[in-house]
């Protein structure tokens, strides 16, 4: 009984993909849609050094500020450079040193950290980076960081010949830094939240709110605007937590995305989500090439004679029109629609951009036209 049941599963799974029947939309959960206010990384950033590497660390004579610093470290080590030295380091570099403090990091647990060189060293491979303190935007030390570097990638040279296979510049450190400070977090103040939606929707803003009331009761959350939730917690402390675990896991179902093209005026690249639609238009293209060359022609005198040899240029035009086409799209034509009649045209992605901005300009692309 059990099998036939499975069988006759199987089979409906069957037919409804055979048929095209999309499956309903599945909803997202909270957490996806939204963020707490104040649960945030916060960037750090150091200047350290880089010792150890195999001659392939910066040229100081044309790097003076990692000679400036090896001097300064060694005097805070208590070592005194006799006046004039000029130090010729080749295993030195001068790197940055950045990472990510994570929302209620304490002190003494460890982050990992990216190493990546300002000078001109042409590899960090081997290299151990010397304690440096990594600063968040208030200048506030944060973190120190320490380590040997791992870089994945690898170079070799000989004789004029190199080989190089990924970034060599740049390396990391897992768990290469212990926080030292903790960034103070008001979660939970005067018991309530804010939720953030990650896009702006009102009808989305409306739903979380509808969502989070039939849960935990009326007037637990409230909308502010179409960004921001207002949501009410409980006092303690591991309710809170209880209750934030159980407000990420709610489903909701987001309203439908808004229409909009994407244009990369770089690439080319053109990104239309399902909901771009077009009215009634009637869509012409043709491409116009005009090539301009020269054919260089030399008269030779014949030998004995007192000629001279002259150079001559045959320029030439050649101007050449593809064939346009005109094609009619009907109204509420769908994505799937507008992309075939584009390609039925011949139309590039380059072409794309210009007839989408015509579209635009009169009023027949129904979406909104961004260009990056």
């Amino acid at each position: 009984m059990r099998k036939f049941t499975s069988f006759l599963l199987l089979s409906a799974t069957v037919l409804v993909t055979a048929l095209g029947i999309a499956p309903p939309a599945q909803a997202e959960r909270l957490k996806d849609l939204a963020s707490i206010a104040g649960v945030r990384q916060n960037q750090l950033s150091g200047y350290g050094i880089v010792v150890g590497l195999d001659g392939t660390g910066d040229q100081t004579s044309q790097t003076p500020f990692t000679v400036q610093s090896i001097q300064a470290m060694l005097q805070q080590k208590g070592v005194n450079l006799p006046r004039g030295t000029q130090l010729q380091l080749k295993n030195v570099a001068a790197v940055m040193v950045t990472a990510s403090l994570p929302a209620f990091a304490q002190p003494g647990q460890t982050i990992d950290i990216t190493v990546s060189s300002i000078g001109n060293a042409k590899s960090l491979r081997g290299g151990t980076l010397l304690m440096t303190p990594l600063h968040g935007a208030d200048g506030q030390v944060y973190a120190m960081g320490q380590g040997n570097l791992v870089v994945g990638g690898v170079g070799a040279q000989a004789g004029g010949a190199q080989v190089q296979v990924n970034h060599l510049a740049v390396g990391k450190i897992s768990g290469g830094a212990t926080v030292e400070r903790a960034v103070a977090s008001n979660l939970g103040e005067n018991n309530q939240i804010r939720l953030e939606l990650k896009e702006t929707d009102f009808s989305t803003a409306a739903r979380v709110v509808e969502a989070v009331n039939d849960q935990f009761g009326a007037g637990v959350a409230t909308a502010l605007d179409g960004r921001v939730i207002r949501v009410r917690t409980p006092s303690s402390s591991d309710q809170r937590v209880a209750f934030l675990g159980m407000l990420e896991q709610i489903d909701i179902k987001p309203s439908s995305a808004s229409a909009k093209v994407i244009l990369n005026a770089r690439t080319g690249s053109v990104v239309m989500n399902q909901a771009v639609m077009l009215d009634n238009c009637a869509i012409s293209h043709g491409n116009l090439s005009v090539t301009i060359g020269a054919d260089t022609n030399v008269s030779q005198p014949a030998p004995g004679s007192r000629g001279a040899t002259v150079v001559t240029q045959n320029p030439s035009v050649e101007i050449k029109k593809d064939p346009g086409k005109v094609l009619m799209v009907k109204g509420g034509a769908s994505l799937a629609e507008v992309v075939k009649a584009m390609n039925s045209i011949g139309a590039t992605p380059q072409d794309l951009l210009a007839i989408l901005q015509a579209l635009k300009a009169s009023g027949s692309l129904r979406a909104d036209l961004e260009i990056i």
